[in-house]
């Protein structure tokens, strides 16, 4: 079944990861079902899903270091929504349609990402002022 175009997360930068774990699982009833230090990019990641475990995941994330993107955009902006992600079936693809048809792209090709996915990362220029996150699921 395909996956194209489901939201699959709405990604949160935050300074204290645990609080915010905290937050929402009090607040909104979700749970951690996955944490990850992504060194490559600075950050620590944490997703966070309904119980059901169906749905759209909330992914927090702190930066590592002051040297993170995260961390730049924790000064300039505080603490906030940083980017939404869709699943797509083929990541590649995907992106040589979106070039095909101007969109600019921050990656033109998908990099390893986090949670076995490939990923890439769409400009905001081309998406109303909104960071687009694209993640193909590695097939095991």
């Amino acid at each position: 079944m395909s996956k194209n175009g489901f939201l699959y997360h709405v990604a949160i930068a935050v300074k204290d990861i645990e609080k915010a774990e905290d937050l929402y699982s009090k607040l909104l009833g979700l749970r951690v079902v996955h944490r990850e230090d992504v060194v490559n990019y600075g950050v620590k990641t944490s997703m966070l899903c309904p119980e059901s475990g169906e749905g759209t995941a909330v992914e927090l994330i702190e930066p590592l270091d002051e040297n993170s993107p995260i961390s730049q955009f924790l000064e300039k902006r505080g603490e906030g929504v940083h980017h939404i992600c869709f699943l797509v079936d083929d990541i590649e693809s995907s992106l040589r349609a979106l070039e095909k048809e101007g969109v600019r792209l921050i990656d033109e090709h998908a990099r390893p990402g986090s949670y076995n996915c490939k990923v890439a990362f769409i400009h905001p220029k081309s998406t109303n002022g909104v960071l687009v996150e694209l993640a193909e699921k590695i097939k095991d």
